[in-house]
């Protein structure tokens, strides 16, 4: 009787401390108020500054459009049926380790450290100065070719992801990388971001609304997410209590089997 409580009291044991906690698998919850309403004043977000290996997208614009073609590439029969993805890096600027771009008939421009609201007023003013005339209407549109992060660890879809609009938080880049699994540790995200005297690792709690007041809540290009699987994970026993169950009922059998067969030998 006392092997068979001892027993019992070890399958408990191991199914409190194997499980993953609901807690530890939801997203923004209120911590620190009693009440289920909350509002959150999420930070500003700054305006970008481009940083070396940015692909940056150029249009000019003037009411004579032949006169401003050249500054407009379309591609290359390299990348005509390629993606998206494969056109921005064709067609797109690249920023070089000088932090310059080469545009056609304006040479190299340096674009290091500069919003692309004053990329595009750099550019226009050097055209007016040296090709057009004010009678020339030019309109010039600069745009970061792609919000482009890595995501890596426990997420369904590991790999780079591009993601074509301005700005997108951290909850929206996890979607696109296809979610954390429950197996990942959400109270402790990894952002590692590129600045210019190197990567800073960056820790953010998903699982706490006041995430949203952080200043890394918005992901910037080049960003690595990186989640952290849960211990529960490397012992094996299973995410859930059911899975949890299933595992030790089976290594029970094992022994028990084992041991019937040993007598019996």
């Amino acid at each position: 009787m006392n092997r068979v409580l001892l027993v019992i009291g070890l399958v408990f044991s191991v199914l409190l401390t194997s499980c993953i906690p609901h807690k530890d698998t939801l997203y923004l919850q209120n911590k620190n108020a009693a009440t289920d309403s909350l509002q959150i004043m999420v930070e500003q977000q700054k305006p970008y500054r481009v940083q070396i290996n940015d692909i940056l997208s150029i249009r000019v614009k003037a009411l004579d459009q032949n006169n401003v073609s050249i500054l407009n590439p379309i591609g290359d029969g390299g990348s005509l049926n390629a993606g998206a993805e494969a056109k921005s890096y064709f067609d797109g600027f690249t920023v070089d380790m000088h932090g310059n771009i080469r545009v056609p008939t304006l040479g190299n421009i340096n674009v290091l450290g500069f919003t692309t609201a004053e990329i595009e007023q750099a550019i226009e003013k050097k055209l007016l100065e040296e090709q057009f005339k004010e009678a020339a209407n030019i309109f010039v549109t600069v745009k970061l070719s792609g919000l482009r992060f890595t995501a890596n660890g426990e997420v369904g879809k590991p790999g780079t992801i591009i993601m074509f609009q301005e700005r997108a938080n951290i909850f929206e880049a996890i979607a696109n990388a296809g979610e954390i699994p429950v197996t990942g540790d959400k109270k402790d995200v990894l952002i590692i971001r590129q600045y210019p005297q190197g990567q800073i690792i960056h820790h953010l709690d998903l699982t706490d609304i006041n995430v949203m007041k952080s200043p890394y809540y918005y992901i910037q290009p080049n960003d690595i997410i990186y989640v952290k699987p849960l211990k529960q994970k490397s012992w094996g026993t299973g995410a859930t209590g059911t899975q949890t169950l299933a595992t030790i009922v089976s290594v029970l059998s094992l022994i028990t089997t084992s041991i019937f067969l040993a007598r019996n030998l």
